[in-house]
């Protein structure tokens, strides 16, 4: 039997913040996750986001629905309220949390399978209505969980690992958050730890719907050639006994590089992804100029990291809904149910 759990002992020298915690009270069980994957490493970006904004972890309620993007909460804060909805639920159900306890910070992690393609429409609908929280997508652009079928995000003409050609569309959830209303909007890259941190601390202290899209390539159906989101990991199995998936050890792919630059980051298949980080000088405010830049370097074949858009006064559901300062869980009966009166006057109101 395999346990999963961390020790509880801390070293007594580990520094720590100004809430009392150490880096080490932000960490969850220990993954389960294919070695380097670029999901481990956006955990890793989210204890060390909370620990430097001094958050204490039971003030966070993390929210996932299904894929491998989905059993990161597991790993990291794990002090934290937390709860896995069915697939594509994720922000409905975050919504109605919301609702009820305003007082908490929502951290909602998702797939581009999970949001993309089942829960477009609940990510959608988060988005437009500004819920408050931090939205992260851990992007690879396949199914990890049920055998590298194409995502919604795989991009047109990449090819799967039987060599078929994927020629739909690829949805950019980006583009969508922006349309939609969002006022926070990122992408980042999973190896680039010095830029995510920031784009998640930003995340977590807005005040409306703040939206991450993470380009983090599956380790494990992306290993071929023609994949635009690929490590080269070898797939093992022995059929006498029964199928089994090995990977492969690798290091992590890590990109550092400055501000308006763009880096070709090479996979281990030898293919190139290129990124461009925004320059110092751009304008985050101006939402449709936003959209059109990321357009403009899509056709390049490069991918915009970064903050793209940020709306500095931005207002959320709660505002828009006029609810009370109060959190809806601790009314009583006599606030919730004032009586036939009330009612009355309610539904007077209304004609």
């Amino acid at each position: 039997m395999t346990y999963l759990a961390k020790p509880a002992l801390h070293h007594p020298t580990l520094t720590h913040n100004r809430v009392g915690y150490t880096r080490r009270d932000y960490e969850g069980r220990i993954s389960t996750l294919c070695a380097g994957c670029g999901h481990d490493s956006i955990s890793a970006a989210i204890v060390q986001a909370c620990w430097e904004l001094d958050i204490e972890p039971h003030r966070v309620a993390k929210l996932s629905g299904i894929g491998c993007s989905s059993k990161t909460p597991d790993y990291f804060l794990g002090a934290a309220h937390g709860f896995n909805t069915v697939h594509g639920r994720m922000p409905s159900v975050l919504t109605g949390a919301n609702l009820a306890n305003r007082d908490l910070l929502y951290l909602g992690v998702s797939g581009d399978g999970d949001s993309a393609s089942i829960g477009l429409g609940q990510f959608a609908n988060a988005m437009r209505r500004g819920v408050r929280m931090a939205y992260i997508v851990e992007n690879n652009g396949v199914y990890g969980l049920t055998k590298g079928q194409f995502s919604a995000t795989a991009d047109r003409g990449s090819k799967s690992k039987k060599g078929v050609v994927n020629n739909d569309s690829p949805i950019d959830l980006v583009g969508l958050a922006l349309q939609l209303g969002a006022t926070y909007v990122a992408r980042g890259f999973s190896g680039d730890k010095a830029q995510l941190v920031p784009l998640i601390k930003g995340a977590l202290g807005h005040g409306g719907a703040a939206f991450i899209d993470v380009i983090s390539p599956c380790v494990a159906f992306n290993n071929h050639g023609g994949s635009t989101k690929s490590y080269d990991y070898v797939r093992q199995h022995n059929e006498a006994v029964s199928r089994i998936d090995f990977i492969t050890t690798r290091d992590e792919i890590t990109a550092d590089y400055p501000p308006g630059e763009v880096v070709e980051v090479e996979q281990h298949d030898g293919r190139h992804l290129r990124l461009r980080k925004l320059r110092q000088d751009y304008d985050p405010t101006d939402r449709y100029a936003a959209l059109s830049y990321m357009n403009d370097h899509q056709a390049r074949g490069e991918v915009v990291t970064g903050l793209l858009y940020l709306e500095p006064l931005a207002t959320d559901m709660h505002s828009a809904l006029h609810t009370t300062d109060t959190p809806l869980n601790t009314l009583g009966v006599k606030q919730l149910c004032p009586g036939a009166k009330a009612l009355d006057k309610l539904n007077a109101s209304l004609r």
